[in-house]
């Protein structure tokens, strides 16, 4: 196939946005169109009252700014209304007459000549010159439709496959949830209903604590390369506490703290703006040192009670509810301090039983974890295929018959 090949300058018309942070209000009508509105697919956005550089339907807005290896670098967004958006700055807008707009979309959307001019060390910023020297394929404007139909056609396909596959991930992951709370929810005989302040006051359970507060908090000029681990809220993730990539403190530092040594085997709950991250801690050192963030939980008592029955229970639904009602999750400062924490309620059946539940959400778990890989994997298959349909689309490779 013979490709006519010219430079976006050529054949499009280019024109910068404009600031409008002095313009911005709740109460506006006007969708800013900013990186971040374009990197969500129009998800998240800030208003104005005043459209400062008003856009139109057709026009294509693309990102001119990004963080190194970053997903927004020139990524489009195809206007799809009049008297709706407005152009923010370090995102231009390009018009041309010469392209049916969903063509010149589908080829100009992450161009790989755009992306080439992110070293993947510094921030990227694509000026008026690298964007209008963008090569284009030119087609005539039949040929255009006719390719945007198939692509619309495919596209439409492999869409319908993500949804299915994103569906079937949160069926699993909900219905572990669902299962999780059965468990707590439906209790049999000989279980004990009771909250932390009795679990300690029996000695079943030591205080609660934390990480040190105030002037003795740790700041982030006392971080050494190597060192005893500083757990925050962030190093806590599905269930595992990354004592590897965390910060760390000097030994001498850490040992003339008050408070926060959390021991192998306890298991630690983040309670402030994060809420309810929770991990059994594995390590082979004396102690790690815990952030204001997270509260260590340790049985005195191996005979009532297993780290491993808390673990899970930490994770339950009605567990979880319960503690971020008393965090105020959703606010800015969503916390729950030790005093709260002690009247969280907690219910425990016999040992026996204990084990029995533990067993059953290990395995059900592990089944969980098995099935995630394999659909984030079907998901990123999808988005090679449209990359490379793309690929193919814009470098002759689309035959007269398909794709």
């Amino acid at each position: 196939m013979n490709l006519e090949i010219k430079k976006l300058g050529d054949v499009c018309d280019f024109y910068n946005g404009k600031a409008h942070e002095k313009s911005i209000s709740d109460s506006g009508e006007i969708k800013v169109v900013n990186s971040k509105f374009v990197s969500s697919e129009g998800n998240k956005y800030k208003l104005t009252e005043q459209a400062i550089f008003p856009l139109s339907i057709g026009d294509i807005c693309l990102v001119m700014s990004d963080v190194p290896n970053g997903k927004t670098l020139a990524k489009c967004f195809l206007v799809d209304a009049d008297d709706t958006y407005s152009l923010n700055q370090r995102v231009c807008a390009i018009r041309s007459s010469q392209f049916d707009v969903k063509f010149l979309f589908y080829q100009l959307n992450r161009h790989p000549f755009l992306l080439g001019f992110n070293n993947g060390e510094n921030q990227s910023n694509l000026r008026k010159a690298d964007i209008l020297n963008c090569p284009l394929w030119v087609p005539p404007i039949p040929e255009q439709k006719r390719i945007v139909a198939l692509l619309d056609t495919v596209f439409a396909d492999l869409e319908q496959t993500r949804a299915k596959t994103e569906k079937n991930l949160k069926n699993a992951r909900e219905l572990f949830d669902s299962y999780l709370q059965q468990v707590f929810s439906q209790k049999g005989e000989g279980w004990v209903d009771t909250d932390i302040e009795s679990l300690v006051g029996t000695g079943i359970l030591d205080k609660p604590i934390d990480g040190n507060h105030g002037e003795t908090h740790p700041k982030k000029a006392d971080f050494v390369e190597v060192g005893v681990p500083f757990i925050m809220a962030s190093d806590i993730k599905d269930g595992v506490v990354d004592t590897k990539n965390c910060s760390f403190l000097s030994r001498t530092q850490a040992d003339s703290l008050r408070k926060g040594f959390a021991k192998d085997g306890d298991v630690l709950l983040s309670h402030k703006a994060t809420i309810g991250r929770t991990a059994i801690l594995k390590t082979d050192l004396d102690y790690v040192m815990l952030t204001p963030q997270v509260t260590y939980y340790r049985v005195l008592d191996n005979q009532s009670l297993s780290n491993e029955y808390v673990y899970w229970y930490f994770n339950n639904p009605i567990f979880l509810n319960e503690m971020n009602e008393y965090a105020g999750v959703g606010s800015t400062r969503a916390y729950i301090g030790i005093t709260k924490q002690r009247k969280l309620k907690f219910s425990y059946p016999e040992m026996a039983t204990q084990k029995e539940i533990v067993s059953k959400l290990k395995l059900m778990s592990k089944e969980i974890a098995n099935l995630e890989p394999i659909y984030k994997a079907k998901l990123l298959a999808i988005d090679e295929l449209k990359k490379s349909i793309l690929q193919k689309t814009f470098s002759g490779q689309l035959t007269t018959t398909g794709i």
